[in-house]
């Protein structure tokens, strides 16, 4: 697969990554040996970089990864990220940017995940009463220790990327992008191009959205976000659905899966981006890897952009309680 630069730090990612969350939560009941084999399939297809958190599963996901990684560590660039926190049985998350929850909370971390650095360690939502100055120094001082090689951070600011990396050096931004959820090209986008920093996509393919697959959410498990998702609500489904004959119409004259030409549009679109799409099926996996190989034209670029402006998307992308410390990109 081609390769990528993680932001200016000379050490290349491959282009596509894995989003590993849904082998946790989110997305029906989990299933290690399924995601284990899914795993497999992603490595195998030259995907390299494997995204979690610690809040996925409650450290349910990263410890599934370092099990999966203890064999595979020199060839897959492993990214976690802190800050949101969540109990059991309790299904509200907080927020925390302490300095010294940041230094306890990567310990545990590397405990999970069986490994002794952490490639790239996100900020994943921002608390503004604690100075900006002090969260990112805290994680700095880990660099230093040798617990983390790179820093990045999640769903900020432009202003946020543009003070953190006058403070140290950041890697990689991480936030929602895809054919239907746009915000980042207000700004944050730019600000990632002018300092040098790779974005990472995650949700790419829309959660499923965009491959076409979710016709309702009747087929969907009760314990799926989805079915609280403002897009995926009766009415808003429909509406949506309406922008995919277009997108199938695209992707059958290129003889590829609607799923592929939305990575594909993000690729060749930009190129410090590197999308993370999640998949429990190898199938699927093998797919997406296989989008990094398709060229799209500036008219093809161009009439996609057209096919989902950002007004024509009804619902928000999440709900009310889910856009805490997310800040306007």
């Amino acid at each position: 697969m081609q390769q990528r630069p993680l932001g200016m730090t000379g050490q290349p990612v491959a282009a596509i990554g894995q989003g590993c969350a849904l082998f946790s939560e989110g997305y029906g009941t989990a299933n290690d040996p399924q995601s284990l084999l899914a795993l497999e399939a992603a490595l195998e297809s030259g995907m390299t970089l494997f995204d979690t958190s610690d809040a996925y599963g409650i450290g349910h996901n990263e410890e599934l990864l370092g099990r999966f990684l203890r064999d595979h560590r020199g060839r897959a660039q492993l990214a976690t990220k802190v800050g949101l926190v969540r109990k059991a049985g309790d299904p509200r998350a907080t927020i925390s940017n302490a300095p010294e929850y940041i230094r306890s909370a990567c310990d545990a971390s590397l405990r999970r995940l069986s490994t002794d650095t952490i490639d790239l360690y996100y900020l994943q939502r921002r608390a503004p009463e604690v100075p900006l100055e002090e969260v990112i120094g805290a994680m700095a001082d880990l660099v230093r220790a040798g617990k983390v090689r790179y820093l990045g951070l999640s769903e900020v600011s432009a202003d946020t990327l543009r003070r953190a990396c006058s403070i140290h050096p950041i890697a990689a931004v991480q936030s929602e992008y895809s054919l239907w959820s746009r915000g980042p090209e207000a700004s944050v986008l730019e600000a990632c191009r002018t300092l040098g920093v790779t974005f990472v996509a995650y949700c790419p393919l829309g959660r499923a959205f965009l491959s076409g697959a979710i016709t309702n959410t009747d087929h969907l498990e009760p314990n799926d976000f989805r079915r609280r998702m403002p897009r995926f609500q009766a009415g808003a489904l429909e509406k949506n659905r309406e922008l995919l004959p277009a997108l199938e119409r695209l992707a059958a004259a290129r003889a590829v899966s609607c799923a592929q030409i939305a990575l594909a549009w993000l690729l060749c679109k930009h190129p410090n981006v590197v999308p993370i799409p999640g998949s429990r099926q190898p199938k699927h996996i093998r797919e997406n890897a296989a989008a990094a190989g398709i060229t799209l034209s500036p008219a093809e670029i161009q009439e996609l952009d057209a096919l989902f402006p950002p007004s024509a998307v009804v619902g928000a992308r999440l709900p009310a309680p889910a856009m805490a410390g997310i800040e306007e990109t």
